[in-house]
């Protein structure tokens, strides 16, 4: 149980409650937690799945298409070199978007039920 008394003496802050077996249990079969595992899903999922189809399309057009990804565009630089660079464009925003998302949406989740396990009460939600 997280207390407001002092820290100790010796130099070392008090530490929050540690959580059993059995509340890490109720923990996962409650509402909020599966609520928090299906708003993480919902994100990750589709996003994991349009980013292996694009990664999948330009390796096989870079094996089967050779001509089409040979294709100039302006000087030097061709459709593979442009889809090449839109890989590693694509890697950021699915980065970037996913910390927005958590940050809004899966992180005051995840605090409330961290808190409430140090906490050491047991609600289910």
């Amino acid at each position: 149980m997280v207390t407001d008394a002092p820290p100790p003496e010796d130099g070392t802050a008090a530490r929050p409650a540690r959580p059993t077996t059995q509340s890490f249990a109720q923990v996962q079969e409650s509402a909020e937690f599966g609520e928090l595992r299906r708003t993480y899903r919902s994100f990750a999922f589709p996003l994991t799945v349009a980013f292996i189809a694009w990664y999948l399309l330009y390796v096989l057009l870079s094996n089967y298409a050779g001509g089409f990804m040979g294709t100039r565009l302006f000087g030097n630089i061709n459709v593979a070199l442009v889809l090449g660079l839109g890989q590693f464009l694509t890697t950021f925003l699915i980065a970037w978007f996913y910390s927005r998302h958590a940050a809004e949406k899966l992180d005051p989740k995840a605090e409330a039920i961290k808190a409430r396990m140090e906490s050491g009460t047991e609600a289910d939600a």
